[in-house]
This record gives structure tokens, C-alpha cells and sequence, in this order.
């Protein structure tokens, strides 16, 4: 099979003026298919970069169980059943392999070569023997969106935060034509066009409070006859809007600053979020995760708060369930990886709305390993599904009213040389036709009280439902 040749070159500018927020309202009407990714961990030098990704020219879309699509540089898209769900991981990889890129200087080199996109909590079902009822709707009553989505950028904007540098990465191959002093016109431009947002009608959900709680009921019969020792059941939520929805995105990042922060505009709709959860990262032949489980409210009073974090460190029900999910990490790196370890344990972390405990266990990679097939062995989180996960995500499967989706699935990048960076979807909106989505869970094991569980949904919501009031005052 004949390969397409991938050149990548970097322009350097000095970025001491310009934001990433800024550039992408400047990009987003003058591209297509645009994408925006940040983090608040800016103290690491390693994760101190924030992306702008434009022009998507190749990629992968799965809209059904049954069929896979491929689009290449200046071809018509390609479609292929699905026979065998299991292979699907394999069939990605596949895809990559048809670019043959050409390594350049620098690092920031590499932020352009690979694909950006998602997995969806429904996709396990291409990683595992499950099935799921795929076919129920969305909270907001429309089918489901594609269960997975990566594509390739012709451009990558990659600010540096540390050195004040920024990049414009291009991705050079035959047949696609160079726009470059266009995006750097645009980079340069002085005009910031916003536009406002105003809720629309009132807050709606897929069930009551006393739904939720009496799911939470049944959560708890499930651990009690040990079917599960763990079962993470979430709640949906929806709000009407009108005007643009990336002034909610500006105030999430803003009241709730986060490792992965990112805007993911698809058209018809859209994925935004303030994770604070990897759900997989691979560099340099080490794969990492980072359960987090444990929740406390945070009340905003530094004393407060380390009084709770302390009482949270001792709390027997928040500790198990921690512990429980450590363990689940540990395995499911295990499946694929060498020498697994638990280099970070129950570290008190604060959130805008929340106080977390927070673990890092990580493994080597074995040497020619599929990204994807590690990325399935993850998937999806222990803390969004619970353990045994497979029979917990059965129980989720009849116990919740409306299909998962997006939320508890992955977004971020697939490098062509294997490097993975993904975000667990949590802290997340879906927009479409004028409507967010937001969901969130609680982990319910057999000493679990209903009120708790719920109490702890709406905590890890606060500062989702604080942005989009936020928003309208933003302009």
C-alpha cells in the first residue's frame, strides 16, 4: 500500500501578546473543523503548552457499530464493515500506518504529527465482549454522535507558556494546498470577535432527584449481593441557549481551571470541558494513569477545606473506594504493560468546587504496542464505570435512562509514534441544536447513602452550572 508522505515545519513567533483563546476566536470563522486545547498546570513544564488545531484534512469517524470510515488528503472517504468489534483498535492503527512522516527538529514538531479526537463511553463496546443499548437516544432526545472521531490538522498552533514561544506547526503533503500566511495573518490580527450567550428556558434532566436516589438504591442491592464491589451511576442535565457557547467554555476555564481544558468544534456539535482525570498518557515508553476517587466538598475557606481534605483522608467509605480503583488501574496496565507501579498515592488535590484523592500508577510499555489496544485495555476509567468494570458497566446499561455518549469517554491526541495524551470526559458540556448536555456521576458502594451520592453529583456539576450563569455576564 503506498504511503502518504507527511512534512512537518515550524514557523516561530514570539507569543508574549497573544492568547490562546484570542487566537482561536480570530481561526475559528475563517476555518473549518478547529479545536482548542489548554492546561492550568502550568508550573509543569512538561504539560505547559496550549493548542490550536485547524483544517482537518484525514481522519477516522465510527457513527454505528457496524461501519468504519476513512478519510485521506483529497480522496473521497472510504467505508469498511465492522465483522468483528475486537479488531477495531487494530483498524486504527492500521489507518495511522498509511502516513509516512517525516521527523522533524524540535519537539513541537510532533504536536502536529498525529490524530486529535475522542472515544465515547458507548465505544467499549469495540474494546470488550459487551453490548450496550446503543440504540436508546440522548438526553436531548437526538441520536447519539459518532462513537468515535480522530482526525489529522493541516495546522497546529502550539504555544509554549514557559518561553513565551509560539508555533505554527504545518502539515506539508502532496495535494493540500498552503494557507500559512493566512493563519498567521489571522494569528496577528488585533480583532477578537465574541458574541454573547443567554440561557433559554429552564434546567431539565433525564431523571428527578428521587429517580436518582432510587437508583442509588438499587446501586447499593447490587454491591450488598456482590455482583459489584463498585458501580459509578450518573445523572444528565440540559439547558437551552441561545448566541455562542464558547463564552461558557471561557468562564469553565476561568471558575474551574483544570489539567485538560479543551474546545472541540465538530460543526454540528460540540465538546467542551475542564477535566481534572487522565484517562491514559504514554511518552517515552511509560504509560501513566491517575484514578481519582474520593470526594469531599470544597467550601472555599482555605481552613475549612484542609480540615475537610484531613477528615476526607480518614473517611473509611472514600478510602475503599479509592483503594478499589488503584487496584483497577494496576490491572488494566497490567494487561499490556511491564513493571506497573504505584509511584503517587492518595494525594489531597483541590478543585474550584471539590477536594479529590488523587493516585498515579504507571507501567512500561511493551515495545511495538498498539496505543489503541492500550487505550482499550483502560477503557473506559474505573471511576466513571466502578469494578468488576465489566459487570458494572452492565448494571449502568440498566439502570440509566439515557446512553452515556460522550460523557465518561476520552478526547486528546494519538501520536503517529505512539504517544497518547487522553482526557477522561468528565466536567464536560456537549452543545447541540442550542442545547448543553452536562453530566456527572457519584461511586456507590454497599455502605453508600442515597442523599451522599446525590449531594456529590450536584458538588462535581457546581462549577459546570456557575459557568453557564458566568457566561451571560461575559460580555
Amino acid at each position: 500500500m503506498k504511503k502518504i508522505n507527511i512534512t512537518t515545519n515550524c514557523k516561530k513567533l514570539l507569543a508574549d501578546v497573544f492568547t490562546p483563546v484570542g487566537i482561536y476566536l480570530r481561526v475559528r470563522d475563517r476555518f473549518r473543523d478547529t479545536v482548542l486545547l489548554e492546561s492550568t498546570d502550568h508550573h509543569a513544564a512538561d504539560n505547559s503548552y496550549s493548542f490550536i488545531c485547524i483544517n482537518a484534512i484525514a481522519g477516522i469517524e465510527i457513527t454505528s457499530t457496524k461501519s468504519i470510515e476513512f478519510k485521506l488528503p483529497g480522496l473521497p472517504p472510504e467505508k469498511a464493515a465492522i465483522t468483528n468489534s475486537a479488531e477495531v483498535p487494530e483498524k486504527l492503527w492500521e489507518f495511522m500506518q498509511r502516513f509516512e512522516v517525516k521527523q522533524g527538529s524540535g519537539r513541537e514538531t510532533k504536536f502536529a504529527q498525529g490524530l486529535y479526537g475522542y472515544t465515547t463511553y458507548d465505544a467499549v463496546q469495540f474494546f470488550d465482549t459487551i453490548h450496550l443499548g446503543i440504540e436508546r437516544k440522548s438526553p436531548d432526545g437526538l441520536p447519539v454522535v459518532p462513537l468515535m472521531r480522530y482526525r489529522l490538522y493541516q495546522y497546529v498552533i502550539a504555544i509554549n507558556h514557559h518561553k513565551d514561544e509560539l508555533y505554527i506547526c504545518e502539515n506539508t503533503m502532496t495535494g493540500v494546498e498552503s494557507e500559512l500566511q493566512v493563519v498567521e495573518s489571522l494569528i496577528r490580527s488585533k480583532d477578537v470577535p465574541v458574541y454573547p450567550f443567554k440561557t433559554k428556558g429552564p434546567e431539565a434532566s433525564n431523571m428527578t432527584d428521587s429517580d436518582y436516589m432510587d437508583m442509588v438504591k438499587k446501586g447499593i442491592q447490587s454491591c450488598m449481593r456482590g455482583d459489584v464491589f463498585q458501580i459509578v451511576l450518573s445523572r444528565c442535565f440540559e439547558q437551552g441557549f441561545t448566541g455562542d457557547e464558547f463564552a461558557v467554555y471561557r468562564a469553565l476555564r476561568s471558575i474551574n481551571p483544570s489539567p485538560y481544558l479543551f474546545f472541540f468544534d465538530y460543526g454540528d456539535y460540540k465538546l467542551m470541558g475542564s477535566s481534572p482525570e487522565a484517562q491514559l498518557i504514554m511518552q517515552n515508553g511509560k504509560a501513566v494513569v491517575h484514578p481519582i476517587a474520593g470526594t469531599f466538598k470544597r467550601t472555599g475557606d482555605d481552613e475549612t477545606d484542609q480540615r475537610e481534605a484531613e477528615r476526607l483522608l480518614q473517611d473509611a467509605k472514600e478510602n475503599a473506594e479509592h483503594v478499589m480503583l488503584v487496584d483497577l488501574a494496576r490491572n488494566d496496565l497490567s494487561r499490556l504493560c511491564d513493571d506497573v507501579k504505584v509511584d503517587h498515592y492518595r494525594e489531597v488535590q483541590y478543585y474550584s468546587h471539590v477536594i479529590h484523592l488523587v493516585s498515579e500508577v504507571s507501567g512500561k510499555v511493551r515495545t511495538g504496542s498498539n496505543p489503541f489496544a492500550l487505550l482499550a485495555k483502560t477503557f473506559p476509567a474505573g471511576t466513571l464505570s466502578g469494578a468488576p468494570k465489566f459487570k458494572a458497566m452492565e448494571l449502568i446499561d440498566a439502570y440509566e435512562p439515557t446512553a452515556r455518549s460522550y460523557y465518561g469517554g476520552a478526547i486528546g491526541f494519538m501520536g503517529f509514534d505512539g504517544q497518547c495524551n487522553h482526557a477522561i470526559m468528565i466536567r464536560t458540556f456537549m452543545s447541540r441544536q442550542n442545547k448543553l448536555i452536562y453530566q456527572a456521576g457519584a461511586g456507590v458502594v454497599a455502605a453508600s447513602k442515597p442523599e451522599s451520592e446525590l449531594q456529590e453529583v450536584n458538588n462535581k456539576l457546581g462549577a459546570l452550572k456557575k459557568a453557564i450563569v458566568f457566561a451571560q455576564e461575559i460580555i
